[in-house]
């Protein structure tokens, strides 16, 4: 398999230097999930913290390494519903060299060793102080951290967590519907009574941003501050609690099905992975047999070449649609997962993506790619394209017309689509295809450019689908071609 360098998702990182001297702060984006993690630390002694780190610690060990920094604390704003905390790999790495601790709210009945955290307490990072404060309404036991320069009387940064983010405020439903409601109060109360309270100033480092399902609307940037909030974001502007339930429960989208397993991993003890694991390198009669006992294959190459040609019953989520979000979405939780790609760096990338949610009975890989498994003589599925004007001519057509299905987000959904088209999220696609979709006709699917719909095309394949057809740079083209859009429900 060729290796070549495909860039890491957590690469995309930028350092914050906003309003206090001696505070450093390195923020990794991992653009597939929506999060950030940050490393922390005093310019004056070298002392680190990294805040609601990742699962793959090494990028935050190097940095530290590279930096000349000492790190001495994970500090946790919540329990994480969306990834596996890299707090227990940090400890597993660094006890050994220096004194390490995990903090975490006292509230989250962690299992495992841990400082708990009570409103008002101090830490200390060199010089600088860290207040926490309790703000519950993501979560119950949520709190942020706020960053004091030595002998200020208010703070310089503050980390968010999934508290307030750029332009609204994590969303209160994630526990099930029958705490949103009195969590949402408790973010009106975490909101007005405590972070706003802050000066204008103070900037503000959240977890979670754009791309991610835990947040309610937010921008495109990453760190903000508290005027910039006050002016700007319509959550933070109502001064209604009763109206901030309503906006802030308005909405919502669907989020995947991995969630309601995080919380639970980030409460217990586990071993640590010691690193992101090398997967081990399969030819193509052992892959097939570990598919045959049970493995769940996802293919990572890009949709084109997937339609193209693929190993039948396998899931296409390519890398970028993202594959984390989509394979916790599509992939029973638990299931062992075999992978196929183009390029070894692929497999690297996915494995790390995976090991982030929770996907550990990871068996391997494919050696060789799809040529290898062709040069053995094992089957090979495709799908065929459709332009946007053949499928406007095939729809018109009155004795062959195709089942047309949009698998898009409900929101994008009700702002426009094809007349005729039905719809179902691609996440909920699995529960509902075999009374939704007709097995005598053509089925051609489509989302926004053509990612998500090669996973829904997996779903259906699957479950025994073979007339499918996918829609070339999906309804982007329809729109660019100038095509009829109708808005609203169907």
């Amino acid at each position: 398999m060729q290796k070549t360098y495909t860039r890491p998702s957590w690469e995309v990182s930028t350092s914050q230097e906003r309003g206090m001297e001696t505070l450093f702060v390195k923020q990794f984006v991992d653009s597939g999930l929506g999060n950030s993690s940050y490393l922390i630390a005093s310019k004056v002694t070298g002392a680190a913290m990294v805040i609601d780190p990742q699962r793959d610690v090494d990028k935050y060990l190097q940095t530290a390494e590279w930096l000349g920094l000492k790190l001495t604390h994970s500090l946790e704003t919540h329990l994480h519903a969306d990834f596996v905390s890299g707090s227990l790999e940090l400890a597993h790495l660094l006890e050994k060299i220096n004194p390490f601790q995990i903090g975490a709210s006292s509230k989250a009945a962690l299992q495992y060793p841990h400082q708990s955290l009570w409103e008002g307490e101090r830490l200390a990072l060199g010089e600088l102080s860290i207040r926490v404060i309790e703000t519950p309404g993501h979560t119950p036991e949520h709190v942020s951290y706020a960053v004091y320069e030595e002998g200020a009387d208010a703070p310089g940064a503050l980390f968010t967590g999934g508290s307030l983010i750029v332009g609204g405020a994590g969303r209160s439903d994630l526990l099930g519907e029958e705490y949103a409601v009195s969590l949402a109060e408790a973010q009106f109360h975490s909101l007005h009574n405590k972070l706003l309270k802050l000066p204008d100033e103070v900037t503000v480092y959240p977890t979670h941003g754009a791309g991610s399902f835990c947040i309610t609307p937010a921008g495109k940037e990453r760190v903000t501050t508290i005027g910039q909030e006050r002016r700007t974001n319509p959550l933070v502007q109502i001064n209604s609690k009763q109206e901030f339930v309503k906006r802030a429960l308005m909405g919502l989208s669907t989020y995947p099905t991995y969630y309601r397993h995080m919380r639970r991993m980030n409460q217990e003890a586990r071993p640590a992975l010691e690193g992101v694991p090398a997967l081990p390198a399969l030819d193509p009669y052992e892959f097939q047999k570990q598919f045959q006992q049970g493995a769940v294959i996802i293919d990572v190459r890009p949709a084109r070449e997937f339609i193209a040609r693929h190993i039948p019953n396998s899931y296409c989520i390519p890398l970028a649609t993202p594959l984390a979000s989509w394979a916790g979405w599509v992939v029973p939780f638990g299931t062992p997962i075999i992978l196929v790609a183009d390029l070894f760096d692929e497999i690297e990338e996915a494995t790390r993506q995976l090991i982030r949610i929770g996907y550990d009975d990871l068996r391997g890989y494919l050696a060789g790619g799809l040529e290898y498994w062709e040069k053995a003589d094992l089957p090979i599925f495709s799908w065929h394209q459709v332009s946007a004007s053949k499928l406007r001519q095939w729809l018109r057509r009155d004795s062959d017309a195709p089942f047309l299905l949009d698998v898009r987000q409900n929101n994008k959904w009700l702002q426009g689509h094809i007349e005729g088209a039905r719809h179902v999220e691609t996440g909920t696609l699995s529960q509902v295809a075999n009374t939704l979709v007709p097995r005598d006709r053509p089925v051609v699917v489509h989302c926004a450019r053509g990612n998500r719909s090669t996973v829904a095309l997996s779903i259906l394949e699957q479950k025994g689908f073979q007339n499918l057809f996918a829609l070339e740079d999906g309804i982007a083209s329809w729109s660019q071609a100038g095509y009829e859009i109708v808005q609203g429900e169907q």
